[in-house]
């Protein structure tokens, strides 16, 4: 399941979220405030890969 970030338009509080399917995002609600009036932020998107005996960690930059 992919995590996304969240921001409340009503009370500004910026939460994340485990979303089963895209279409899913229009049921998430503010964990403070309850509204469903969200909206998703860019995230970050980081991988880690095994190399031989080095871990690679690749993360591209935050948008938004």
């Amino acid at each position: 399941m992919p995590l996304f970030e969240f921001e409340c338009l009503d009370c500004g509080k910026e939460f994340e979220t485990l979303v089963k399917k895209a279409g899913e995002t229009l049921e998430v609600e503010c964990p403070v405030c309850h509204s469903s009036n969200v909206e998703e932020k860019i995230s970050t998107f980081c991988s880690v890969s095994k190399a031989g005996s080095s871990n690679t960690v690749n993360c591209a930059p935050s948008g938004g």
